[in-house]
């Protein structure tokens, strides 16, 4: 059974510093669901990701915090541990280095600091880790392309965006 009494202090203790971190959580959608929320971080200084703002699905299983969360990017990512396709995230913690010592704020910052140091050599996301290794330039300018296209609030709208991707 989820221990709900430690969520409930983990989300206060995540928004406390939000403007510090990057990192906030709130409940998801009509906001009844402690074992639904959703995540948000900011991209890091001096990356491709700087400037955007990437919404994660939090789902907690059964067994947290004996178990790791279940996050998945919402927003759209180019980065070789994260799906260009469905969001999913290769991190260790999120898998079997999970210890009920870590906390949603912790595996939150942990995928900020991944967007800083990609790891190609254990991709989720093939095709963007051969970019990677291969042709740099160009594996960064798509990531800002993606930041600026996907993460960015901007005067343009959806179907702009849509258009100029096309």
């Amino acid at each position: 059974m989820v221990d709900f009494a430690r969520v409930q202090k983990e989300l206060a203790d995540c928004n406390r510093d939000m403007a510090i971190s990057g990192v906030s959580i709130m409940l998801h959608g009509n906001g009844n669901d402690l074992s639904h929320l959703s995540g948000t971080i900011t991209g890091p200084l001096a990356t491709p990701y700087e400037g955007g703002t990437f919404q994660i699905d939090i789902r907690l299983p059964e067994g947290y915090p004996f178990e790791p969360p279940k996050m998945q990017f919402v927003t759209k990512v180019w980065h070789p541990n994260i799906s260009s396709q469905n969001g999913a995230i290769c991190l260790d913690i999120l898998k079997d280095q999970w210890s009920p010592a870590l906390t949603l704020k912790t595996a939150l910052l942990s995928l900020q600091a991944l967007l800083s140091a990609p790891e190609p050599d254990d991709p989720q996301d093939a095709v963007v880790a051969q970019q990677y290794l291969r042709d740099y330039q160009t594996f960064m300018g798509t990531a800002r392309y993606w930041t600026e296209t996907f993460a960015k609030r901007s005067s343009i709208g959806t179907e702009e965006k849509v258009q100029k991707l096309l």
